[in-house]
């Protein structure tokens, strides 16, 4: 049995809702789009559980929806630094919404090299939750990074689950340098593009 049970449908909506009015705030008439792309998704019943197996939690729906944050999720990929602070105040002023956490790896990159923003957030909605709560109380994870970051991480994750790499600590290094690099050209980019602008 799924482990969202009969809340499943109640995430999609959840999900859809939030993704349609990012697309509405980050796209106004007449002016550039605020992101490149955004993508959602509901975390799989496999992922939510092992998750939670990882976690020491039972496997069961009252865990998945409170203790794990990010079953729904978001990714926002903007094209200019400046472009993904844009997105979180726009997120932060959506109704309906509280933001619960935050993190910025952009300025305070992880040791590895990875940069992005993640906000954790708990949506208001016309539904029940799995507390019995209604109005009910839903959590998403929103992670908002460059089109550079966003490729970065992309490598660097598929790299992470080869088996038996050799010259590891030679991989840890270049990845890392790597991202050093992006992060100097998200910087260039955007001095560029505000000369431009000026």
């Amino acid at each position: 049995m799924d482990i969202y049970g009969t809340y499943r449908q109640t995430m999609d909506k959840v999900m859809q809702d939030l993704a349609d009015r990012i697309r509405a705030g980050g796209n106004p008439s007449g002016h550039d789009k605020l992101y490149e792309h955004l993508s959602c998704r509901i975390k799989s019943d496999e992922s939510a559980r092992e998750k939670l197996r990882r976690k020491g939690l039972e496997e069961s729906t009252e865990n998945a929806l409170l203790k794990l944050k990010d079953t729904i999720g978001l990714r926002i990929v903007c094209r200019f630094v400046d472009d993904v602070y844009e997105c979180v105040r726009l997120i932060r002023e959506l109704p309906g919404l509280r933001v619960v956490k935050e993190k910025d790896y952009i300025h305070d990159a992880k040791p590895n090299g990875y940069r992005s923003y993640h906000m954790v957030i708990e949506v208001t909605v016309d539904e029940e939750d799995v507390a019995g709560n209604n109005p009910g109380h839903y959590f998403a994870e929103i992670q908002l990074r460059t089109i550079a970051m966003d490729t970065w991480a992309a490598l660097e994750h598929e790299l992470k689950y080869k088996k038996d790499i050799s010259n590891q600590e030679m991989i840890v290094r270049e990845l890392r340098r790597c991202a050093n690099d992006l992060a100097a050209c998200d910087i260039s980019m955007q001095t560029l593009r505000k000369l431009i602008l000026s």
